[in-house]
C-alpha cells in the first residue's frame, strides 16, 4: 500500500470512530483524574454562589502573596466602574519572580524557548528576574515613571515577557501590540495612547522570511509626539535604521543599567496593561486592565481549569503575547504559578507541518492550550502527522478563541489527547481578562462543543433578548451578571464608550457580552458565536458557528466559515467557504452531500444556498478567521486592511474565485 493510501486509510478510521463517539453526549473525567486534581469537590460551585466577593477575596489571598494585604472586596458603588481589593498594595513583576527566587526556586525553567530556525533557550526565573531589574532600570534611566504607557512590539521571543514584566516593576503601563499589526496599527496605537517609549525589534522572522520591522516601524512614528524613546531588540541580526536621540540598542542600555531594581508596590487598583481590541467599523477600543484583581483572576484560573501542578507540569500555551491569551496564559498566570512553559516562535506549519507535535514530544509537554482554528487544520493535514510522535506525556488539552464545533473536539480528544486526557473548551474575552465559562477537570461532565458552566465566582446567564430575562433552556444573549476582579476598568481614555458599549442594554450592573449562546436542559452554555455572527433566514435565526460544525461533519470537509448574505427572497442567505480535506475535488456531488449534511443536522432551511470552494481561509496570525474580509468580498465591497492575516494572497485567490464564478454566471 502506498503512503498516501496508507494515510487515506487512517484517516478514514479515524473518521469512523469520531462517528461513532458523536452519539456519545458526555465525557465524565477520566478514570484516577479527579482523585489527584486541584479541585474535585462539587461544591466549591455553591460556596462560591454564596459568597462570590468573600470567595474571590479568599483565592486573592490564598494565591498572591500582597505586600499590603487588602481589607476590602468590591466596591460597588459606582457600577459600572467597579474596583476590587482597592486598599491593597501588590506589584505584578514581584509575584511573577521574587517570589520564586526567594523561595529558591530561581532554576526552574520558566520558558523553554524555540526560535523557528531551531534555536533553543531556557530560560530560567533567575535569568528573567535578573533581565527584567536591568531592563526596567534602562527604562527608568529613559525617563519612564509610574503611569506612564510603554508600547510593546516584538515577535514571540523572550524579550517581550522580559519587557512587560519590567513595565509592571516600576508601574508603567504596558500597551503589547501583535506583532502581526502593521506598523500604521501600530502608530495609531501609540499615538492614541501617549506611549512615551516603544520597545520593538531589528527583524522578524516568519517561515523563513525576515521583514524589516525597525524600518517599517520609523515610516510611521514620526508624527507621534509624545514619543520620546524607541528601544531595539537586536533578534535576527539584520541592519536597521537608528535615529540619534531617540533610538537605542537593548543589549547596550541593559549592560549599562544597574543590576538591582526593587519592585515597588502598586495599589491594587494601578493600571497594569492597555490592549487594543479591533472593531469591524469602530476604531479600537482600549481595554484596561489593572493590577490587583487581574492578577488574581489569572493566576487562580490558571491554576483550577487546568490543574496546575507547577513542579511537575509542562504547559504550552500555544498563543501569541500580543493577544489577552498570551497576557493571561503565556505570561501572568503560568508566572505568577511559578509555571514551566514552551515558547514558540514560529507557525505551526514551519519548518514542516508535524513541528507543534516535535515540540511536545521535546519538551514532554502536559497541558496544551490551543485555537479550534488551528485543531482544524491539523485535522485537515490528517492524523498521521501527530502519530509520528510520542505524545504520552499529555494529560490535559484545552481551547480557546472561539466555539470548537463536536467534531474537531474529538478529533482533539482522540488524535491528540489519546482518549485519555480531559478538555476544557473555555470562553472568555480580552475584556474579562482571564476565563469565565469552562469545565473543572476533576469535576465537569463534558460535552463536545459545550465550554459548560460559569467558572466559581462567575455569574453568567442567557436571557431574551427584549428584556433581559433569564432563558432556562434555549437561545438568547450572554450576560454576566455581576463584577468579578479581571475585568477591565474602563475603555482608556472612553468612559462614556465603555458604558454605552457594554452596560447600556439592560443596566449598569449587567455586562452585555456582544455573544449570543444557548443553555441546554443540564444548564450548560453553548457560546454561538458574536451577535453579528448571526444569521436570519426566513425567521430563523442560526449561528454562523452551528452551520459551521454541521458543514464540517461532512467527511470530505477540512474547515468551513459561514457568513449571512444578502437575499431578496429571505432578508439574508447562508454562504459557505468551504476548504476540503487533502485529496478530494469540489464536486456537484459532494456541494449537494454538505447541504444533505447541513439538512439532517440543523434543518433544511439552514441548507447553504452559496458554497465558494477555498483552498485557505483569511486568518490572522493567531488563527481567528476573518469573516468580515468574507462577508465584504461576497458582498462586492472593497476590502479594508489584510496585512495582519496570516497569508494576504488567500483574498487575492478567494477574489479570484468569486469574479470566475460571477463570470460563469453571466
Amino acid at each position: 500500500m502506498s503512503t498516501d493510501a496508507g494515510a487515506a486509510g487512517a484517516d478514514s478510521s479515524i473518521e469512523r470512530e469520531l462517528e461513532r463517539m458523536l452519539e456519545i453526549e458526555k465525557f465524565p473525567p477520566p478514570a484516577g483524574f479527579s482523585a489527584s486534581a486541584n479541585w474535585s469537590d462539587p461544591a466549591i460551585y455553591e460556596e462560591a454562589a454564596t459568597d462570590p466577593v468573600g470567595w474571590w477575596t479568599e483565592r486573592s489571598k490564598k494565591l498572591l502573596d500582597w505586600d499590603v494585604e487588602p481589607t476590602a472586596g468590591l466596591n460597588d458603588s459606582d457600577p459600572p466602574f467597579y474596583k476590587w481589593f482597592e486598599d491593597g498594595r501588590i506589584n505584578a513583576s514581584a509575584q511573577c519572580l521574587d517570589r520564586h527566587v526567594a523561595a529558591g526556586r530561581g532554576e526552574r525553567v520558566a520558558y523553554h524557548w524555540r526560535g523557528e530556525q531551531g534555536e533553543r533557550r531556557d530560560i530560567t526565573y533567575a535569568d528573567l528576574y535578573r533581565d527584567v531589574q536591568r531592563l526596567a532600570n534602562a527604562l527608568k534611566g529613559l525617563g519612564v515613571r509610574k503611569g506612564d504607557v510603554v508600547g510593546i512590539y516584538l515577535p514571540m521571543i523572550p524579550e517581550v515577557a522580559v519587557s512587560m514584566l519590567a513595565c509592571a516593576r516600576i508601574g508603567a503601563v504596558h500597551n503589547v501590540v501583535f506583532g502581526g499589526f502593521s506598523a500604521e496599527a501600530v502608530r495609531e496605537r501609540m499615538e492614541f495612547a501617549e506611549a512615551k517609549a516603544l520597545i520593538t525589534v531589528d527583524g522578524a522572522r516568519r517561515k523563513g522570511k525576515t521583514a524589516p520591522i525597525k524600518e517599517q516601524v520609523d515610516e510611521q512614528m514620526g508624527g507621534v509626539g509624545s514619543l520620546a524613546t524607541i528601544v531595539v531588540v537586536r533578534s535576527t541580526g539584520i541592519e536597521c535604521p537608528m535615529t540619534e536621540g531617540r533610538d537605542v540598542f537593548y543589549d547596550e542600555v541593559m549592560e549599562a543599567a544597574d543590576p538591582e531594581c526593587p519592585a515597588e508596590p502598586m495599589e491594587a487598583e494601578h493600571p497594569l496593561f492597555i490592549l487594543y481590541t479591533s472593531g469591524s467599523t469602530a476604531k479600537p477600543k482600549g481595554i484596561l486592565h489593572t493590577t490587583g484583581g487581574y492578577l488574581t483572576g489569572v493566576t487562580a484560573t490558571h491554576k483550577y481549569v487546568f490543574d496546575l501542578k507547577p513542579d511537575e507540569d509542562i504547559w504550552w500555551c500555544a498563543a501569541d503575547v500580543g493577544w489577552v491569551t498570551g497576557h493571561s496564559y503565556i505570561v501572568y498566570g503560568p508566572l505568577a504559578n511559578g509555571a514551566t512553559s514552551v515558547m514558540w516562535e514560529g507557525a505551526p506549519d514551519y519548518p514542516h507541518q508535524g513541528i507543534w507535535w516535535e515540540i511536545a514530544q521535546d519538551y514532554k509537554a502536559t497541558i496544551i492550550y490551543a485555537a479550534p482554528t488551528a485543531i482544524r487544520t491539523f485535522i485537515k493535514w490528517g492524523a498521521e502527522i501527530p502519530e509520528k510522535y510520542d505524545l504520552s506525556s499529555l494529560r490535559l488539552l484545552g481551547t480557546v478563541g472561539e466555539p470548537i464545533n463536536p467534531k474537531a473536539w474529538l478529533w482533539y480528544h482522540q488524535v491528540i489527547g489519546g482518549g485519555r486526557c480531559p478538555i476544557v473548551d473555555t470562553w472568555w474575552q480580552t475584556e474579562t481578562g482571564a476565563i469565565m465559562i469552562t469545565p473543572l477537570p476533576g469535576i465537569t461532565v463534558t460535552k463536545p462543543g459545550s465550554a459548560t458552566t460559569a467558572f466559581p465566582g462567575v455569574s453568567a446567564e442567557v436571557v431574551d433578548e427584549r428584556e433581559g430575562k433569564p432563558v432556562e433552556e434555549g437561545q438568547g444573549l450572554l450576560m454576566l451578571e455581576q463584577p468579578w476582579p479581571s475585568m477591565l476598568r474602563t475603555l482608556y481614555k472612553e468612559d462614556d464608550r465603555f458604558v454605552e458599549t457594554y452596560f447600556s442594554r439592560f443596566g449598569r450592573d449587567r455586562y452585555l457580552v456582544g455573544d449570543a449562546a444557548r443553555r441546554d436542559r443540564d444548564g450548560y452554555f453553548w457560546v454561538i458565536g458574536r451577535i453579528d455572527d448571526v444569521v436570519n433566514v426566513s425567521g430563523h435565526r442560526l449561528s454562523t458557528a452551528e452551520v459551521e460544525s454541521a458543514i464540517v461533519a461532512h467527511p470530505d470537509v477540512a474547515e468551513a466559515a459561514v457568513i449571512g448574505q444578502s437575499d431578496e427572497d429571505t432578508g439574508q442567505a447562508i454562504c459557505a467557504f468551504v476548504t476540503l480535506r487533502g485529496g478530494n475535488e469540489p464536486s456537484e456531488e459532494v456541494e449537494e452531500g454538505i447541504r444533505d449534511t447541513v439538512a439532517t443536522r440543523i434543518g433544511k432551511f439552514a441548507r447553504p444556498k452559496r458554497i465558494v470552494w477555498a483552498d485557505d481561509l483569511p486568518k490572522t496570525r493567531s488563527g481567528k478567521i476573518m469573516r468580515r474580509l468574507l462577508r465584504d468580498i461576497a458582498e462586492g465591497r472593497a476590502l479594508g486592511d489584510v496585512t495582519t492575516l496570516r497569508d494576504p494572497g488567500v483574498m487575492q485567490e478567494l477574489e479570484a474565485k468569486i469574479a470566475e464564478e460571477a463570470a460563469d454566471e453571466s
